[in-house]
């Protein structure tokens, strides 16, 4: 017999988009909600005492009164190679990947170091709630199988490519157009829609491929049209006069993957700080998807994000960690930056707003909106259960709140792996 998961207390739930309409209006949290979870989905959501009296048998974890259920975190945007090096110091884009990056990805090249580090990527982002995540590998195969087959041992969701770069990199690092092609098709054919797994096709930004690759690539993704597309765009400002030294005939970045059949709505682009009105317009056209890096933005000294007015023109936009860009693991600290550069514009976010974006928003940015991120029946049973008194100075601030948004701000602020209760990963108790 299927063993049910009952899980009670606090709980998270979605009406709407708070980025498009009111927060009050999209999101609320049921102080006396319940989950109920069985073969790896969602089964039921309603109020605890509704869903024990209409499923005695199942095993009940409750949480009390200072702890929120929430979906699992879905980190948008990461480079899982880069676990090793993250929080490095002190360097612009390309200094960064010249010297910090490039070197690392070089190290799995070995077999047994990419499989040791997806491992360790996969538990530690565990540790702080992040239950899907959709990464960058490296240019070698059998990157991308060791994070396949990390997060199948997991029954994990993932989303993964091989990066492709022939140009602008060290010789170890560098594939060709034809080898990029036949590799990622390889890969596409052992693992998209294997499991839980999704591809995604990932150049890794225009500079370090030809137009031959890019091409080869937009002809790959007319092949296989339901995978992703991811790659970075308009980050830096130096990157940007850089692409358009090696673009000259290309109207704007957005342009270099434009011309070489790489936009459209399975498209996911990084960053995104410095885009020019053509290309907010054709990506609202497209329907591609934005996702905010902000701890990665403010770590290298980027930019700020322009959430507020990118939002309004209904572009999907992800939240993400960019690990080792990024200097935290943590989702709880990306929602915190992503506030710190909101209030910098002068439009901060609601604590409703933040979690959305690291959960749903995520989802529907990666086209999972309708299997993560969200409580909803049917749904795979991916979960996280925040402690929101995790700390001593958490929870004398929770012990202020007038209200449950003021007591997850406090934890969204200030929380890390602490404030992780429990995390759920199709519908098993992770250790």
């Amino acid at each position: 017999m299927t063993q049910k998961n009952l899980l009670t207390g606090p709980t998270l739930r979605f009406d709407g988009n708070p980025m498009m309409q009111g927060w009050q209006d999209a999101v609320r949290i049921d102080s006396e909600g319940a989950v109920l979870l069985a073969d790896g989905v969602i089964t039921a959501v309603g109020t605890a005492d509704q869903l024990r009296k209409a499923h005695p048998q199942a095993v009940e974890t409750h949480y009390g009164d200072d702890h929120l259920i929430c979906p699992g975190f879905v980190d948008a945007h990461v480079h899982y190679p880069q676990t090793g090096i993250i929080a490095s110091w002190g360097k612009r884009l390309i200094d960064w990947l010249n010297d910090y990056t490039f070197p690392e990805e070089m190290r799995l090249s070995d077999t047994d170091y990419a499989q040791e580090i997806a491992t360790r990527y996969l538990d530690l982002t565990r540790a702080h709630g992040t239950t899907t995540v959709a990464s960058y590998c490296t240019i070698h195969p059998h990157s991308v199988d060791a994070l396949f087959s990390a997060a199948a041992t997991r029954n994990q969701r993932i989303v993964a490519g091989k990066t492709c770069m022939d140009r602008n990199a060290p010789e170890g690092l560098r594939d060709t157009a034809q080898s990029a092609y036949d590799d990622s098709k390889a890969l596409i054919e052992r693992w998209h829609g294997t499991g839980r797994a999704t591809y995604a096709i990932t150049p890794r930004f225009s500079p370090t491929s030809t137009p031959d690759q890019l091409a080869a690539l937009g002809t790959l993704w007319g092949e296989h049209p339901d995978c992703l597309m991811q790659t970075h765009l308009s980050e830096q400002t130096d990157e940007v006069a850089w692409v358009r030294d090696l673009f000259p005939q290309a109207r704007d970045y957005l342009d270099t993957y434009e011309a070489h059949g790489l936009l459209g709505a399975r498209a996911v682009f990084g960053h995104a700080i410095y885009l020019e009105p053509r290309e907010i317009d054709r990506i609202a056209e497209t329907g591609a998807a934005l996702v905010h890096c902000p701890t990665s933005n403010t770590f290298i000294g980027s930019g700020l994000f322009d959430m507020a007015a990118l939002a309004t023109r209904n572009i999907p936009i992800g939240l993400a960690t960019d690990t080792g860009g990024g200097s935290s693991f943590s989702m709880l600290r990306t929602m915190a930056a992503a506030y710190e550069i909101g209030q910098l514009r002068g439009t901060p976010l609601h604590a409703a707003q933040l979690i959305w974006l690291a959960t749903a928003g995520s989802a529907n940015s990666l086209h999972l909106g309708e299997k993560v991120g969200s409580l909803s029946t049917g749904y795979e049973a991916d979960v996280t259960v925040l402690d929101l008194s995790s700390t001593p100075a958490i929870a004398q601030r929770q012990a202020q709140a007038k209200d449950a948004w003021e007591s997850l701000f406090a934890t969204i602020m200030m929380g890390d792996d602490r404030a992780i209760a429990d995390v759920w990963i199709a519908g098993a108790r992770q250790p």
